[in-house]
């Protein structure tokens, strides 16, 4: 999970002079709406108006996405057969290359629009070889606006293509063509594209590529496209080049694997097919653990379709109906027994859905859900002969797997009969909120907040300093339960997580419900020390597992105390980072510091005759950058009277919050299974790998 300060892009579009003058005029005539009130945006005019409609947004996401376009046009000759090596470099200057040995661009001309292929494809949204069924059976790219969209945003590019023996080239500048389609010196070797570009800073508000996401995204890729070797270079910096070669023979059944890492596995063989059933190509690898959460990840043509689809009910109802046949089959579910629910089959699961099609539809441009009726059939079909096959076949594996849902089923029941509980008795049912939460008195969600606050000596300083009328505080007696390692019922036993689920209103897990959500604004307060930061770990834990939607709709956030007040003379400060500190001592010239005032058990009485001892200073040496530097360390939020914690930590218009996002669930789900799972040596290696970078550790 990443956790990031959202400060929010805003997208700025200009008219030149001549537009802003034909604009005003067509706006002073009063009621005249005609043919002249029609703007048309010829060539790429539409993508560097809009970019937002077709890379999502120019921030860091949107500028990724100019390598995912190329990326996938390489993919895609990959998956027609005609490629076996794709090469991504970062450059110097923020350029980036993406090559192929693929078949290459064609370059002779077109017959409509009287350009060469090469030109067209750059510079004409909606044209390329995926619409016509001649180019490509299977492509990702479906839109056929990708390298156009590249070329659009960008200061600069040049395409380079090898066929028959040569290397041809033509360059852009904001997608607009600088030279004609041009012969390079030199024969060419093989054949292939090589696209180069430099984004447009006029258009993104971020020009920093992030190395992590592009490994992860091409790692992604490398799996679903067993076979082809993938490529990323650094080479940003002379001396710190870095280079990653990708490359997975065993498809989905080895990203199975690599999700399964750290995990304790309950079914020790991988289950893997890959099979066409009616032109629709089905590749499918699970593999149960010992966690009590749902791991799936389904593709259409090397497309994460995050919503799911067809593909993933097809699996979804074949795997509940095959486990009972085999359960019941094998006298492991009694006649007086209930069936196997989807939930019950599913907990423990990790599962890596992978389909290729000739026309996938998609809902929607981001194409998160696929809507073909036709590939639930084939998925159904395929998986559910060839899972009832390896499960005859592994006999150990599969007592393992149906264990794992029964022991899953009796889970369910007991947290069902705890859950009824909790939901009877809380604000859901429109009865009593828990007795220490200090609710707000406004019943605006959009406006209300919820600070979860460690401890009743920081509740009360909380209580005493909010604004009651939109600011709520529930305080938690200690550390909450690992949800990580802990079954549902087990979970709803606890009364601080009961409290918490009653506050919040939603219900949670499967049945979370945000039309219910009575905070707009949770957010999570705790110490600055490690017990403040295992608390706020725990917390995340709770709930990226079961309040995810809280997280990807917004509403989760981390206060941010200050870790120091510090005086000099009448000035005083308070300082988020020892970075802060630092500077804050630079700027005053001071070359030594007193703390007239402990870290834990002074109080504000001390304060006061710190600032008097600081003025006794100030007349008695007669220049203030002589005068020591007060400095008091919070290591609690108790350690705050009310006003300063509302002035530093709960005032909207001072405060420091940080925006709980999910930039990479498949890398946050691994972190967290590290981090708070059951594997020790995971957690272990991670602390060997990351403890250098550690700063300022507290013990």
């Amino acid at each position: 999970m990443k956790i990031a300060l959202k400060i929010g892009n805003f997208l700025k579009f200009y008219m030149s002079p001549k537009e802003l003058k034909k604009s005003k005029a067509v706006s002073q005539t009063s009621g005249e709406y005609s043919a002249k009130s029609i703007t048309v945006l010829e060539g790429l005019d539409p993508v560097r108006r809009r970019p937002g409609m077709y890379i999502g947004s120019t921030g860091s996401a949107g500028l990724h996405h100019l390598i995912w376009e190329a990326v996938d046009n390489a993919i895609d000759e990959a998956m027609a057969g005609h490629c076996d090596r794709v090469e991504v470099c970062l450059l110097p200057d923020g350029k980036v290359s993406v090559a192929d040995n693929g078949r290459g661009i064609p370059v002779d001309k077109h017959a409509v629009t009287k350009l060469s292929a090469l030109e067209t494809v750059m510079t004409k949204l909606h044209a390329g070889g995926k619409f016509g069924g001649e180019g490509y059976k299977v492509s990702g790219g479906l839109h056929g606006v990708g390298i156009s969209v590249v070329n659009a945003l960008s200061k600069w590019m040049r395409s380079e293509v090898r066929r028959d023996g040569k290397i041809w080239f033509q360059e852009y500048k904001k997608g607009i063509p600088q030279t004609k389609l041009s012969l390079a010196t030199g024969k060419a070797t093989g054949t292939g594209t090589k696209q180069i570009w430099q984004a447009d800073p006029e258009i993104f508000s971020e020009m920093e590529y992030n190395w992590t996401e592009i490994i992860n995204h091409l790692r992604q890729q490398a799996y679903l496209t067993k076979g082809v070797k993938i490529v990323l270079r650094d080479e940003r910096e002379k001396g710190r080049e870095q280079e990653y070669v990708f490359y997975f023979e065993g498809g989905v059944a080895s990203y199975v694997k690599h999700l399964n890492v750290n995990n304790e596995i309950k079914q020790e063989k991988v289950f893997y097919v890959n099979k066409e059933q009616d032109d629709i190509q089905v590749e499918i690898a699970l593999q149960y653990t010992a966690e009590f959460h749902e791991t799936l990840y389904s593709f259409a043509n090397n497309i994460y379709t995050v919503e799911g689809g067809m593909h993933v009910m097809g699996f979804r109802s074949a795997l509940t109906r095959v486990l009972n046949n085999y359960a019941r089959k094998n006298n492991i579910l009694k006649e007086k027994d209930g069936n196997l629910t989807g939930d019950d089959a599913r907990d423990g699961l990790t599962a890596v859905i992978s389909v290729k099609l000739r026309e996938p539809q998609f809902e929607g441009q981001t194409k998160a859900k696929l809507g073909n009726p036709e590939v639930r059939t084939a998925v159904e079909t395929v998986f559910n002969d060839y899972f009832a096959a390896f499960l005859e076949e592994n006999p150990r594996d599969a007592k393992d797997i149906v264990g794992k849902c029964l022991l899953s089923a009796q889970a369910r029941a007991a947290a069902k009969a705890a859950r009824d509980t909790v939901i009877r008795k809380g604000a859901l049912e429109g009865l009593t909120l828990p007795g220490k939460l200090a609710d707000c008195s406004s019943r605006n969600s959009a406006e209300s907040e919820l600070y979860i606050v460690e401890g009743d000596s920081a509740g009360g300083s909380a209580k005493q300093g909010r604004n009651r009328e939109f600011q709520a505080i529930l305080p938690l007696r200690g550390k909450i339960l690992n949800v990580e390692k802990s079954r549902l019922d087990k979970m709803l036993a606890n009364n601080e997580l009961k409290s918490l689920i009653i506050a919040l209103g939603t219900n949670f897990g499967e049945q979370i419900n945000l039309e219910g959500l009575r905070y707009g604004r949770i957010i999570i307060m705790t110490d600055a020390d490690v017990d403040g930061a295992h608390i706020r770990t725990l917390l995340l834990t709770l709930f990226y597992r079961y309040f995810q939607p809280l997280i990807e709709a917004g509403h989760v956030f981390i206060a941010q105390p200050p870790l120091y007040r510090a005086q000099h003379g009448k000035d005083v400060r308070y300082l988020y980072t020892d970075e802060e500190l630092d500077n804050f001592k630079k700027d005053l010239g001071l070359t030594e510091e007193v703390s007239v005032f402990a870290e834990n058990d002074e109080t504000i009485e001390n304060q006061e005759e710190a600032e008097e001892e600081q003025k006794q200073q100030g007349k008695t040496k007669g220049d203030s950058k002589t005068a020591k530097l007060n400095l008091q360390r919070y290591k609690g939020l108790g350690e705050m009277n009310p006003q300063q914690l509302w002035e530093t930590t709960m005032n909207p218009q001072t405060r420091m919050m940080k925006k709980v996002t999910i930039d990479d669930a498949a890398k946050a789900d691994e972190t967290f299974e590290i981090l708070m799972g059951s594997d020790v040596s995971a957690r272990k290696r991670f602390i060997q790998v990351h403890a250098t970078s550690v700063k300022n550790l507290d013990i």
